[in-house]
């Protein structure tokens, strides 16, 4: 099969070079899925579980991406709930090889039905947004009905399905990005923006919740915006800091085939509106992925 494969921690995305590898095989409780279409972050080429396995040795050269949509051609030994033939999508291991590739070998428990109404590529762009909004929100923000939610990159990949499920959920979405986001971020559901550079982050005030997929100076700023029983909610890294009167959780996204089939409901029903980008196909991916070509919005690569 073909697939993107990297071997230099080193290049970034210059050193990911479109190979020919051995088809994957199904271990137990695995299914061989053939890819449709996948998507890839960045900054994946920066995490350990891409260069080695579970037991830290090396296992270059790997596959990297985590977003998958296909068919299901294969089941390993014990696997349950799928079947040959069937559509899927999800998320694939941190670990092992990944879905830049015409098929990928994934846990069956990582995946999910996809309804036949819902086009691959669309598929492809929602579990890693999907299921990190989905987690920060009602998983470790225990978010609620009336509560104020205050959402770093409302237009980006993630922050745009944040702002759409607290929009969604009865919160008060304040959004914020580049001055250049704001429109996008209150077409996705935000009440008030905060052009990040521009306005007076502090102007918000105290809130319920933080959402922050970017960390730094920005990340570290909003602990001062949570207000008592608050939490800030990141995938940026572990706080520098807990709030005075609240607290702050830094998580890593997992996947959960009941909350994949939630979040098809909402796209099935018009609630949820996915932010997709560049599409192109995998001979064309290592171009897709370099930085001087990225685009507003989530990059999918098909693959057939």
């Amino acid at each position: 099969m073909q697939a993107i494969t990297v071997t230099d921690p080193d290049a970034g995305t210059a050193g990911m070079t479109l190979t020919d590898q051995p088809e994957p095989h199904a271990f137990e409780n695995d299914v061989i899925v053939r890819v449709r279409a996948s998507g890839f972050t960045p900054g994946e080429l920066t995490w350990p579980g891409t260069w080695t396995d579970r037991a830290g040795h090396d296992r270059t050269p790997s596959i990297p991406g985590h977003e998958l949509a296909g068919i299901v051609t294969e089941l390993g030994y014990g696997t349950t709930g799928l079947s040959i033939g069937q559509r899927v999508f999800g998320l694939a291991d941190w670990t092992r090889n990944g879905t830049l590739a015409e098929y990928a070998a994934v846990e069956a428990r990582n995946l999910a039905p996809l309804p036949a109404d819902i086009d691959f590529v669309t598929a492809a762009s929602l579990p890693i947004s999907g299921l990190t909004a989905w987690q920060a929100l009602f998983d470790h923000g225990r978010l609620e009905a009336g509560q104020s939610v205050l959402v770093h990159g409302a237009a980006g990949g993630v922050g745009s399905v944040v702002t759409q499920l607290a929009r969604e959920a009865g919160a008060h979405v304040i959004g914020t990005g580049r001055a250049a986001d704001r429109d996008r971020a209150l077409e996705y559901g935000a009440h008030e923006f905060v052009a990040l550079g521009v306005d007076d982050l502090t102007s918000v005030g105290h809130v319920n919740l933080v959402i922050d997929v970017i960390g730094g100076e920005i990340g570290d700023q909003s602990i001062d915006l949570v207000g008592p029983g608050g939490v800030l909610v990141t995938v940026a890294g572990p706080p520098t800091r807990q709030p005075k009167d609240g607290r702050a959780v830094f998580f890593v996204v997992e996947a959960d085939r009941d909350q994949l089939t939630g979040i098809a409901q909402r796209v099935r029903s018009g609630q949820l509106r996915t932010n997709i980008g560049t599409v192109r196909p995998l001979a064309e991916a290592v171009d897709a992925f370099n930085p001087t070509a990225r685009t507003v919005g989530k990059t999918i690569i098909t693959a057939g």
